[in-house]
């Protein structure tokens, strides 16, 4: 069935329509010669197509004409093909809302409803249900469920109690008029019990009306001790929660009632009624608790006989303690009750899932109690060091208890990110599950190795903080000019064990698809203990190791890791021996150019070839001696654009690599504008200033200017670096894809241009700008170590002289200075953003534009003397491998614009100057993933025009992005026969002296 998230749920075999099918017309004609067929099996197969037709071509005409068609066969067809078209109404709720006729559709199969067959009305009565969203307000459905719910067929009045469901949600009116309805029936001894069960859910839909919600619940209440059986005290009580957390108001009298049915003797009443407790503490209904009940519920815990039971109670507590101002009731009034509680729980070693929930509690409790500082935490934190170590190495010992281990794991880490303390000592328990000789489940042991780079991401954040981000300085570390020096990451001294666990399993004879699973974690986990460093030769040889022992994408994504967290020595080594084996002339080419982007930055990093370092690694830092930092900028410039060459070979339509061959243009564009920057130092030598330098700056009234030719050319390199800093935000803004490390890096890259720009406008211009606003301090490793190279850039322009405006000069500090900054640029190792290798969701908009020419080199035509309507629907597709989207489309910009081609005649250039480029805007709401607009183009006679369609994005926060297609066309205007033609013109001098003449 359909949900409104989007997500289909397929109950069919669908592969057997053509992928490769372009023509939506076709394929309704085939499933219509399907239909029209007179075996029923292939009527059916048809019908069951319908939905990936509608997924593929979700266009409002061919959606209506497809369900007026299925309408036919439900009125003409038997059981069997009515209860398929249900099945294609329900996994097509998300297109329901395209059937331009509603009233037809639903007026041909109502005709059912006067069949003398129960199995056939109830059919209809489903179908309805199902199409309810789209037909809430219909009185003649409201009075045939109303009716249907007085048959005396039991199949027709259960589709009835379904149809009632489901209109109840949709309709405030449905669900009022009903209740009275629904309530006689429940309490009527004429109703079978099976049948009251199924009536009791509905009534959790009443909640649109406060009275019609007030008298539900009262009738519930009058239920409860009428109907004592379990079966009724379980729907009862499931529905008075729903609805009490809808309405909100009845939420402390639920509470009351569950806290009275603690005390049932029945275990899956208490189960539901821990159930209920559970969704009342979620996000909405939460803040209506009252504080009473907090503490009653806590004394009940007693109450719960066995170990479900206790987990369920504790996943309420740890609900709670998700809330700010529950979670801080519970550490200032029931503190001691709950350390009890929880010690109970974690102290039965017989249950690790119950231990480990009731370790979460804490955790939860810890982390607020730690980041708000509402009160004294110390015995908490006492308490988790004490048991913390026990449960881990219990839960990771065994595949069972891999549930457990990850919920260990994972507030250990919430733990690590409020008290660094608890951290360093949790990596070090962490790590030692790596270096014992215990043969963990492989699942198991991924998860650990998971943990282990959650710390290390977390302490290399702290490491590379800014002084002003997260709160981690205190305020005087904000006045010193200084940087704050870096903190130690801990799993730096763990590094070891790291790579002993590492070795050994790259040794390892077997090596399943798990264990290569963790070997990519570990080398992720070195690659980012180390990052910013330069790798021991230890780490080398045991990466030079995987090389001949695992497959060829294992060492793919190892590689991939090493540019991501700017190892490009490994990367290089490694792509380079990969590109050798693939046998796609794609990949070799894509290899190839990782290889040379890898090698050009391992150029500016070492300051060495590649080969030469190949041939002399040395052990603990780069051999001498360097090249020079010209000579490292041309080469890498070089390496650059056979990279973007061979990009450029291994992209295809079906894979464009557009951001891979733009991000390659601009980082060759910004390595020669370092390039520039070096020339202007070593020209200034040998360049002195003119002997009418002072002349030239004093009657240009810039008195930089006699300085000579270093000031034009500091300007000239003012003005690409900002060419870069423009290029960097149009890649940002058409990265609309991209994950948030992409995205971000892309930030610091662009603030990086235009802080080198400024720092070069405040030697070259008397009066230079304001400096450039940092908008992210970087949210990740990566990011954040390129963020804190830029603040190292901004420290560094403190060396430079303080001079006052009107008495600058341009000396050899100044260039020295700018020979530093690009020092610091090329020597930070570059870690190349995930989208450059990953693509996690995608989005794409496909248009149909008319009125369309009979060919594309044939221009649209348009009569003399009329607006030309342009017509535009669009279909949003949108795939993400994530559970959740990075960012989702809102509503699509759609910019026209028309612009003359062929020049007017004289005397219509003089009337209508303004009249040759029109622009038009409108924003248009997808509805179901479908966008429509229309526009009237004025177009003045004769002539040709160019239309061009522009598409953007425009995102849930309001931001615009260029990723949209692009749609153009030629229109030809016709000229007007019964215009009289413009007489000519003799020539320029003659029209000239006309104008003068009069």
């Amino acid at each position: 069935m359909a949900h409104l998230t989007g997500t289909r749920v397929s109950m069919f075999n669908e592969s057997f329509l053509n992928d490769n099918e372009h023509d939506s017309n076709a394929v309704l004609m085939e499933l219509d010669k399907g239909l029209r067929s007179a075996k029923q099996g292939i009527q059916c197969e048809a019908i069951v197509r319908f939905p990936r037709l509608f997924e593929k071509y979700p266009f409002p005409i061919l959606i209506n004409s497809s369900f007026i068609k299925l309408a036919e066969f439900f009125v003409s067809g038997s059981n069997l093909l009515r209860f398929w078209v249900l099945r294609v109404c329900q996994q097509s709720e998300n297109h329901l809302d395209k059937i331009l006729n509603i009233d037809n559709f639903v007026r041909r199969i109502f005709m059912v409803m006067h069949s003398n067959d129960p199995v056939a009305r109830a059919l209809l009565l489903r179908t309805l249900g199902a199409v309810s969203r789209v037909i809430p307000e219909k009185p003649q459905v409201h009075h045939a469920i109303r009716r249907a719910l007085d048959s005396h067929d039991t199949v027709e009045v259960e589709a009835a109690i379904y149809a009632s469901s489901c209109f109840a949600a949709q309709s405030s009116s449905f669900a009022i008029s009903m209740c009275a309805k629904i309530s006689d029936m429940i309490e009527s001894l004429q109703v079978p019990v099976p049948m009251k069960l199924l009536l009791i859910p509905v009534l959790r839909h009443m909640h649109h009306d406060a009275n019609t919600a007030a008298l539900v619940s009262k009738l519930c209440l009058e239920l409860l001790p009428k109907y004592p059986a379990q079966s009724f005290v379980v729907a009862i009580i499931n529905t008075l929660t729903q609805l009490s957390s809808r309405t909100l108001v009845g939420v402390p009298g639920q509470l009351n009632v569950l806290l009275d049915f603690m005390q049932d003797l029945r275990t899956p009443v208490r189960i539901q009624v821990l159930r209920s407790f559970n969704e009342l503490a979620g996000k909405q209904s939460v803040n209506a608790w009252p504080k009473p009940a907090i503490g009653a519920l806590i004394e009940k815990f007693n109450l719960c006989k066995n170990g479900a039971e206790q987990f369920l109670f504790l996943s309420i507590l740890l609900k709670l303690s998700e809330c700010p101002l529950t979670c801080q009731h519970l550490l200032l009034e029931h503190r001691d009750a709950l350390l009890r509680l929880c010690n109970e729980c974690i102290s039965k070693l017989d249950d690790y899932t119950t231990a480990t929930q009731a370790m979460a509690v804490l955790a939860a409790l810890l982390a607020f109690g730690l980041k708000k500082q509402v009160a004294q935490v110390d015995d908490i934190l006492d308490m988790v060091n004490l048991h913390m170590e026990g449960l881990l190495f219990c839960t990771a010992r065994r595949a069972e208890f891999n549930r457990d281990l990850r919920r260990v794991l994972a507030y250990g880490i919430r733990i690590t990110q409020a008290n660094a303390d608890f951290g360093a000592d949790f990596i070090e328990m962490v790590t030692n599950t790596l270096g014992d000789n215990v043969n963990y489940p492989p699942d198991n042991l991924q998860l650990i190795c998971e943990a282990a780079v959650g710390l290390c991401e977390h302490f290399q954040l702290r490491k590379y903080a800014f002084s002003t981000a997260e709160g981690l300085e205190d305020e005087a570390a904000m006045e010193t000019e200084e940087p704050a020096p870096a903190k130690p990451n801990p799993m730096l001294a763990r590094l070891p064990l790291i790579l002993y666990k590492l070795n050994k399993l790259v040794d390892s004879e077997e090596q399943p698809e798990q264990l290569l699973r963790t070997v990519e974690i570990l080398s992720a986990l070195v690659c980012q203990t180390t990052m910013g460093c330069y790798l021991p030769q230890e780490v080398v040889h045991c990466f030079e190791k995987c090389i001949d022992r695992v497959n060829c994408w294992t060492l793919y994504r190892i590689a991939r890791t090493a540019s991501r967290y700017g190892h490009h020595y490994v990367a290089a080594h490694i792509y380079t021996k990969v590109s050798q084996i693939v046998i796609s002339d794609h990949m070799h080419y894509f290899l190839v150019a990782l290889s040379q982007i890898s090698q050009a930055e391992c150029i500016l990093n070492y300051g060495l070839e590649y080969s030469y370092m190949r041939d002399n690694y040395g052990p603990t830092e780069a051999p001498a001696p360097l090249l020079p930092l010209m000579r490292r900028l041309e080469a890498a410039s070089n390496l650059y654009q056979q990279a973007l060459a061979s990009m450029r070979a291994c992209s295809s339509p079906q894979h464009p690599c557009s951001f891979q061959l733009e991000y390659l243009k601009l980082r060759a564009q910004f390595l020669q504008t370092l390039h520039l920057a070096v020339t202007v130092k070593n020209a200034q030598v040998i360049v002195p200033p003119p002997a009418i330098a002072g002349s030239l700056a004093q009657n240009s009234r810039d008195y930089l200017q006699k300085f000579g030719h270093v000031t034009n050319q500091l300007r000239k390199l003012v003005k690409s670096l900002k060419a870069c800093e423009e290029t960097y935000a149009r890649l940002y803004k058409s990265s609309f894809d991209a994950d948030n490390v992409t995205l971000e890096f892309l930030e610091v890259a662009e603030f990086q241009c235009a802080l080198f720009a400024h720092i070069i406008e405040s030697i070259c211009y008397a009066t230079p700008p304001e400096p450039p606003v940092f908008l992210t301090t970087g949210n990740h490793p990566e990011t954040r170590f390129f963020a804190a190279s830029c603040q190292r850039m901004e420290q560094m322009q403190k060396n430079l002289p303080q001079e006052p405006p009107n008495a600058k000069t341009i000396s050899n500090r100044h260039l020295d200075v700018i020979i530093a900054l690009i020092e610091i640029i090329t020597k930070t190792p570059l870690c190349l953003p995930r989208y450059f290798f990953q693509i996690l969701q995608s989005t794409q908009i496909k248009l149909s534009v008319s009125p369309q020419p009979r060919s594309s080199t044939e221009p649209v035509i348009v009569q003399s003397g009329s607006n030309l309507v342009i017509k535009v629907e669009g279909v949003l597709q949108h795939f993400s491998k994530q559970q959740k989207h990075f960012r989702r489309v809102d509503s699509v910009q759609l910019s026209l614009t028309s612009q003359l081609l062929t020049p007017r005649p004289g005397n219509e250039m003089v009337k209508s100057p303004n009249n040759d480029t029109v622009t038009l805007n409108q924003i248009v709401k997808p509805q179901r993933d479908f966008l429509s607009g229309s526009f009237l183009l004025p177009i003045s006679s004769g002539g040709q025009f160019q239309v061009t369609l522009e598409t953007f994005v425009v995102d849930e926060h309001g931001i615009t992005w260029c990723t949209g297609p692009k749609s153009s066309m030629v229109v030809r205007v016709l000229d007007d026969p019964t215009k009289p033609a413009a007489a000519p013109v003799a020539s320029t001098s003659q029209a000239t002296s006309q104008a003068r003449r009069y």
